[in-house]
């Protein structure tokens, strides 16, 4: 069973708050970002379609070195490195570039995480986007910012009234079942969007810039800052069948109460909720 994490979180080695260290992390990252877009770099395959680029790995280096000098007794739990465990229930986990196809193809749209986790209760996230200097962040029990401004989820109470956001990943049949599934309720939505970061997607719909987001194959690091900032801005984030989600939890909906209601009303018996 997981332990309920403190109300008080533990002090780097310098005496610093967990969230000053991510949000110095999260900026470092966001520096080396932008000096390097659209520059040139090597760009690896790591599945289809599922790139890596030497920018991620330095990146991700140069935020490991920082929290774990901040932090050296929590664990690691990041995108381009093996996982570190140690004795202590916290562990950062970090995505270097969330939407790194983005990236590699000069899109100005992906974004730097770096979370705290409490077990499998992120109580940190941190999301930031280096190329409009957007920082997202929440910390559990104090509230979800954008730029220290307070956010909220949308209220939008139906589906026929709500923005959509997506990402389609690397899976191809539940990709497609996403697509049939989209299809099967169109044209009962507002509109679409499919952005390629999972990390601003989930973001935007705590800031109430899209009503909804939804995806099917997402690894920790991809939805960690997401599930503090949508649950601090006033919404749930689910599993496809509706249950709250965690850490390990693949497929997400994030959204207001009353529109994942909706949304699972006017889905329900279609294959992506059982894939």
């Amino acid at each position: 069973m997981t332990q309920t994490p403190p109300e008080q979180l533990p002090l780097s080695t310098s005496g610093r708050s967990a969230m000053d260290v991510a949000l110095e992390a999260a900026r470092l990252a966001g520096g080396m970002i932008r000096d390097r877009f659209n520059s040139t770099f090597r760009v690896s395959l790591k599945g289809r379609n599922d790139i890596v680029t030497d920018v991620d790995v330095a990146v991700e280096k140069a935020v490991l070195e920082l929290v774990s000098r901040e932090f050296p007794d929590f664990g690691i739990l990041a995108e381009e490195s093996q996982p570190v465990t140690t004795g202590s229930p916290y562990r950062w986990v970090v995505d270097p570039i969330d939407g790194t196809r983005n990236f590699a193809m000069g899109i100005p749209h992906f974004c730097t995480i770096v979370a705290l986790s409490h077990g499998d209760e992120p109580v940190i996230g941190v999301t930031y986007d280096p190329m409009r200097d957007e920082l997202f962040t929440a910390e559990k029990g104090k509230g979800a910012f954008l730029n220290g401004e307070r956010i909220s989820v949308s209220e939008t109470p139906v589906l026929s009234e709500a923005l959509l956001c997506c990402d389609l990943g690397y899976v191809d049949e539940k990709a497609g079942l996403a697509i049939d599934m989209i299809r099967s309720i169109w044209p009962g939505m507002l509109s679409l969007r499919l952005l390629g970061s999972a990390g601003l997607g989930v973001a935007y719909a705590a800031a109430g810039r899209v009503d909804m987001y939804f995806h099917h194959s997402l690894s920790p690091w991809d939805i960690v800052a997401g599930l503090v900032q949508v649950r601090e801005a006033g919404g749930q984030i689910v599993d496809k069948q509706g249950k709250p989600a965690n850490l390990q939890t693949s497929g997400v909906i994030a959204a207001n109460p009353t529109l994942i209601a909706d949304f699972l009303k006017q889905t329900d018996g279609l294959p992506w909720r059982d894939s």
